[in-house]
């Protein structure tokens, strides 16, 4: 289908459905899904897929942090595919190599190239200035230089690895454990204390501003509704793993 013609901070609401993948450096994966993804899907999940795929429509502004926390989203249901990886390990189940390459790609080239950059570039040297959440800030990059070290480790791991062997496992299973340690509490320290303090360093015109250079960073890098794109692109993944359909993280 045709992408609508909308942009990441001013939208269209509505029920136009947008498909179509995003093509990044060194990412290639087959959307063939496992046998457990593959059986039919109820009414109800099928529902929700085609919400998901629907872009909204109107003439909503998207404010720089809450552009920031969306693309924290798509970092959080990476997590949830570095969980089950990690689950799969430890019942020793096979773990297809293929998925967790694909997803430390989309890491990679999203989280780490793009909105790290974007943090670092735009968000970081403003509270320096500012001498205001420096210690924070300092810890953070410290952090996004650690997190591409693991991401490295996490795709050598699983894209040359049969994981059969033990010593494979283990140390895949320990590169997962410290990003998924990691990772988790940095996204909530910048959710809750760094981005709702960006007005305090930035005037209006600056924060304003801050939203447009996000956006031209983002379609430069992935084309126009590229973090849409890269949804369907996790929402693949999930899919492929068995762990698309939410209901069955529900407590029984």
């Amino acid at each position: 289908m045709d992408l609508l013609p909308t942009t990441r901070r001013n939208f269209i609401r509505g029920t136009s459905a947008v498909c179509g993948g995003l093509t990044l450096p060194a990412m290639a994966f087959a959307v063939q899904e496992s046998p457990r993804a593959a059986e039919p899907e109820d009414k109800g999940q099928a529902k929700d897929e085609a919400k998901e795929k629907s872009r909204p429509k109107g003439g909503e502004e998207i404010s720089p942090a809450e552009d920031l926390m969306r693309e924290h989203g798509v970092l959080n249901r990476i997590l949830l595919i570095y969980d089950e990886h990690l689950r799969l390990l430890a019942a020793k189940k096979p773990v297809d190599g293929s998925v967790l390459t694909a997803a430390a790609d989309i890491v990679r080239h999203f989280i780490e190239d793009y909105h790290e950059k974007l943090e670092e570039d735009f968000l970081f040297p403003r509270f320096r200035k500012a001498g205001k959440l420096v210690s924070l800030v300092n810890t953070l990059q410290k952090q996004h230089v650690a997190g591409r070290d693991l991401t490295a480790q996490i795709r050598e791991l699983a894209g040359t690895a049969t994981l059969k062997l033990v010593s494979d496992n283990d140390k895949l299973a320990d590169a997962l454990r410290a990003f998924l340690r990691m990772y988790r509490p940095h996204e909530a320290r910048e959710d809750t204390v760094l981005f709702p303090a960006i007005r305090s360093v930035v005037s209006a015109h600056e924060y304003g501003a801050l939203g447009d250079d996000f956006e031209k960073k983002e379609d430069e890098l992935f084309g126009e509704d590229g973090y849409f794109k890269i949804v369907d692109q996790v929402a693949q993944l999930e899919k492929r793993l068995g762990i698309y359909d939410i209901s069955q993280f529900t407590p029984r």
